[in-house]
């Protein structure tokens, strides 16, 4: 989408602090941080949300996992717990509409969020 702030991250038109960056994803840290550590993941094909997911992505989505995984793992958040979360709508919270995941760690998180 040509006027989608996400996919312009994603091609390198707006920059960011580049976390990781793979064939279809794309990892960077949040601007507006809810944690010491908090990292957005997205998918570098535009998709609105996970309500415009097919099966045909199932496979992306796990891999988005792995990579927060390895993330997660890089920052030490291994050893102190992390929170991976995608809002899906404007009442859920969701700002963006591209699909992206939050990796947040770096502190105590509270339940229920928000």
């Amino acid at each position: 989408m040509n006027d989608c702030i996400f996919c312009k991250i994603a091609s390198g038109s707006i920059p960011s602090r580049k976390v990781a960056d793979t064939e279809d994803m794309y990892a960077f840290e949040d601007t507006n941080p809810q944690a010491p550590v908090h990292i957005l993941i997205i998918p570098k094909r535009h998709i609105d949300s996970t309500l415009s997911l097919k099966k045909e992505d199932a496979e992306l989505i796990g891999r988005i996992t792995i990579l927060a995984n390895e993330i997660a793992v890089s920052k030490g958040l291994d050893r102190t717990g992390f929170r991976l979360l995608t809002n899906t709508g404007r009442n859920a919270g969701q700002s963006v509409f591209h699909l992206h995941y939050h990796l947040l760690g770096g502190r105590t998180m509270e339940w229920p969020p928000g």
